[in-house]
C-alpha cells in the first residue's frame, strides 16, 4: 500500500511539473537527452568539509522547456550529493605534480514540493560566482550603447532591450524573451589537465540563462579544472585544483543537460 501511495505522488507530482509527457516506468520519470536546465547553487560546496552524501541544491533561473511544451518553472529545485572531496595538502617531498584536491557532485533529482523526481543530468558548463554575477550587469560597448550590453557565459552578448543573442561573428545565435533566453545549443570542446570533453548541439531550443550556446566547461575558476572520470557514475562532474583545496560558492551558476 506505502509502495503504491509513494507511486501516485510521484505521478501526481511529474504530472504537476509537466514531465509525463516523457517515460513514467514503475514510478521513475525520465526526460529525454539533451533538455538543457540553467541552475544556481544555493550553498557553498568545500572539499575541505564536504564529505559523500552530502546534499548539493541548485535553483533553475529561468523556465525550462519541457519535450511536450509545458515548462519547469523558474525557482524549481534540482538535488544531488557529493559524490568525492578531498583537500589539497601540499607534500613538499612531491616532485612532480601534486596529488589533486577533488570535489565531485552528481545531480539526479528534480524536487516537487514533498517528492523528488528522478532526472539523468550532467554537466555543460559552469561559471563561479564572480563570472555568473558579471553576466548579468550590462556594460557600455561603445559611446552609442546607453542601455549597456549583456555578455553571456562564453562571449555571445545581447541588448536588454532588444530580442537576438549574437555571436562574434555577428550572427544570431538565440533569442532573449520575456521568460529568459533560448537557443539552440551548439557543438563546443572544454580541453583542460589531461581531460577534453565534448558538449553536443541540439536541433531544439533550449533555456541556456546566462550561457552562450556554445559554452563547455569552466569559466572564471582560473586554477581548476574539469576531470572526466570514467570510472564515477555517468552525469558526476569532477572538479581538480593541485594547488588548493577545491571550494565551489554559492551564486555559481552551471549549465546542465539531461542525458
Amino acid at each position: 500500500m506505502n509502495h503504491a501511495i509513494s507511486k501516485i505522488r510521484l505521478l501526481a507530482s511529474a504530472a504537476a511539473l509537466g514531465l509525463l509527457g516523457a517515460a513514467a516506468v514503475c514510478g521513475a520519470v525520465t526526460l529525454p537527452a539533451s533538455i538543457a536546465m540553467p541552475v544556481r547553487f544555493t550553498h557553498t560546496i568545500d572539499a575541505r568539509k564536504s564529505k559523500p552524501g552530502d546534499v548539493v541544491l541548485a535553483k533553475t533561473t529561468q523556465v525550462v522547456i519541457l519535450p511536450n511544451g509545458r515548462l519547469l518553472p523558474k525557482g524549481s529545485t534540482i538535488a544531488g550529493h557529493v559524490v568525492e572531496a578531498r583537500s589539497f595538502a601540499f607534500d613538499p617531498a612531491a616532485s612532480g605534480p601534486q596529488t589533486p584536491s577533488v570535489l565531485a557532485i552528481h545531480f539526479d533529482r528534480v524536487v516537487a514540493g514533498d517528492t523528488a523526481l528522478p532526472v539523468n543530468l550532467s554537466l555543460r558548463a559552469l561559471a563561479n560566482a564572480s563570472a555568473s554575477y558579471e553576466a548579468t550587469v550590462p556594460v557600455g560597448i561603445d559611446e552609442s550603447d546607453h542601455t549597456g550590453t549583456l555578455v553571456l557565459i562564453g562571449g555571445d552578448a545581447f541588448s536588454p532591450l532588444g530580442k537576438e543573442v549574437i555571436d562574434s561573428q555577428g550572427e544570431v545565435v538565440g533569442y532573449h524573451r520575456r521568460q529568459g533566453v533560448f537557443a539552440r545549443l551548439l557543438p563546443s570542446t572544454y580541453r583542460a589537465v589531461n581531460s577534453e570533453i565534448q558538449c553536443g548541439g541540439t536541433e531544439k531550443e533550449q533555456s541556456v540563462g546566462i550561457f552562450s550556446p556554445n559554452a563547455c566547461g569552466l569559466y572564471g575558476f582560473g586554477s581548476l579544472y574539469l576531470q572526466a572520470d570514467d570510472s564515477a557514475p555517468r552525469g558526476t562532474f569532477e572538479l581538480n585544483s593541485r594547488n588548493h583545496t577545491v571550494k565551489l560558492y554559492a551564486q555559481s551558476e552551471a549549465l546542465l543537460e539531461t542525458f
